[in-house]
């Protein structure tokens, strides 16, 4: 069966805000497409009752797929079942320090962004792929796991936990290298993951990272003991996202 195609975008330094409208540019333009294929089935009488696209291929609906990868100021972002006492900051200290904060649409609680750090976001029409927001999940999980493998870093899975871990079984070693949290709308996914590479982490002391108490957060630089270049390991998050996904990623950063 032939690849899906991935457009890969690499976005540089933008701020927090003007990401999430692109992603959302990005979204809607696909929901659209899908809202246009129901309407053109259901006028030649191909829609079921509840006017499914059970005759469409999904394989070969002309929405787009897009992988975005982008370094963001400092920014605190919350999900939509986040705890607002997970943000220990005080808003006149957190403005000082020039961090912005925003309440997003995402699954998950609170996390950071900001210089060092690769953060992706998937904009995937999963009816082109599998309709099961578990398995997306673990698959973006699993994309991580394979990069950091490539610096000899052994990570997984925290049970109950979305991420990427080290040492998830040792009580006390626990720290978390990669958040995630998404949105899916008519199974076009939107926001993603947050890798720490060269992340400065004392900015998750004013956090409760993820609203998991007492585990830490680490980066592949604190892993290493040195800085590893942004550029290298945005190639290595390409490669294992195409193994993992089985798609054909197609660079759309030069126009």
């Amino acid at each position: 069966m032939e690849k899906q195609i991935v457009l890969f975008q690499d976005l540089g330094e933008m701020d927090y805000k003007s990401a999430w409208d692109y992603q959302d540019v990005l979204m809607k333009e696909n929901l659209a497409v899908k809202a246009e294929v129901g309407r053109r089935q259901y006028e030649t009488g191909n829609s079921t009752a509840n006017c499914q696209l059970s005759t469409v291929n999904h394989f070969q609906l002309p929405t787009t797929n897009y992988l975005l990868f982008v370094e963001h100021p400092p920014v605190y972002t919350i999900g939509k079942s986040g705890k607002m006492e997970n943000l220990l900051i005080k808003e006149q200290e957190r403005q000082q320090r020039g961090i912005e904060f925003y309440q997003t649409n995402r699954g998950g609680d609170i996390t950071f962004h900001g210089p060092g750090q690769i953060v992706g976001y998937p904009i995937l029409d999963l009816e082109k792929f599998y309709t099961d927001i578990g398995r997306y999940l673990r698959e973006l999980e699993e994309v991580i796991i394979l990069t950091l493998a490539e610096y000899g870093i052994i990570a997984g899975r925290s049970a109950g936990e979305t991420g990427v871990w080290i040492d998830a079984a040792t009580k006390g070693k626990e720290r978390k290298i990669c958040a995630m949290g998404v949105r899916c709308s008519r199974w076009i996914t939107m926001h993603g993951f947050a890798l720490n590479v060269n992340t400065d982490l004392s900015y998750f002391n004013h956090i409760i990272p993820c609203g998991i108490q007492n585990k830490k957060v680490t980066s592949i630089k604190e892993e290493l003991g040195r800085e590893v270049p942004i550029v290298e390991v945005k190639e290595k998050l390409k490669s294992a996202f195409e193994k993992v996904f089985g798609v054909e990623i197609r660079d759309q950063s030069n126009g």
